[in-house]
């Protein structure tokens, strides 16, 4: 069984969330829970389970909110590429999805993620730089809006990572520090800032990760 345990803190809140994982043959179970599962004493609040197959299908039960979620994923051939298909319905809030992505070679890949329900439709480019694939630029544009957003991300030896972004419809300027590693978790610092707003204060979010064999 595996364990993972991650803390989320910020200035004015904190929280913390536990999920367990077992491998039953080719499926795997996952039970999550929040701090809202034990701050009054056990109870139900907070608690989801999880039933997945990897690569084939997830499904996901908020047992507070009695609400599934379904997850298919499957691929084909076109042109000699191979698309990479997945399908997700949210019962609870009606929502309904198709995402698709196709790698054109290792440095090049394109992803469009399309809503049923409401119609919105973004379509993101990913390319990777260099010998190494250390430095990934990320172009999204979200059709609805008519917007763009952007990712730059440059990985480091050794597992730290460094991520800029900016969202052009909310005027959204974020930076994201991350360690990986493969003994003690990871561990991120991000920062977020409006740059429309008169008193441009950052958002400053700690988050950490500890995973576990029991």
């Amino acid at each position: 069984m595996k364990a993972t345990v991650k803390g989320r803190y910020e200035v004015d809140k904190s929280s913390a969330t536990a999920t367990f994982a077992v491998n039953a043959g080719d499926l795997k179970l996952k039970a999550s829970m929040t701090d809202a599962t034990f701050v009054q004493g056990p109870s139900l609040n907070g608690l989801a389970l999880s039933l997945e197959k990897p690569g084939s299908f997830i499904i996901d039960y908020n047992v507070p909110k009695k609400d599934v979620r379904f997850q298919f994923m499957n691929s084909a051939r076109v042109l000699d590429k191979t698309v990479n298909l997945t399908y997700t319905h949210a019962r609870g809030d009606n929502r309904v999805g198709i995402d698709g992505s196709v790698a054109f070679d290792p440095a090049n890949k394109v992803s469009v993620s399309y809503a049923l329900d409401s119609g919105n439709c973004k379509v993101k480019y990913v390319y990777t730089h260099g010998v190494l694939r250390r430095t990934v630029l990320e172009p999204c544009y979200d059709v609805s809006k008519n917007s763009w957003d952007f990712a730059v991300t440059r990985k480091f030896e050794g597992g730290d990572s460094l991520k800029a972004t900016y969202q052009t419809s909310s005027k959204h300027l974020g930076l994201e520090w991350n360690r990986e590693s493969k003994f003690n978790g990871s561990f991120k610092i991000s920062t977020s800032v409006n740059l429309e707003e008169q008193k441009k204060v950052p958002k400053i979010i700690a988050e950490s990760t500890w995973n576990y064999e029991i």
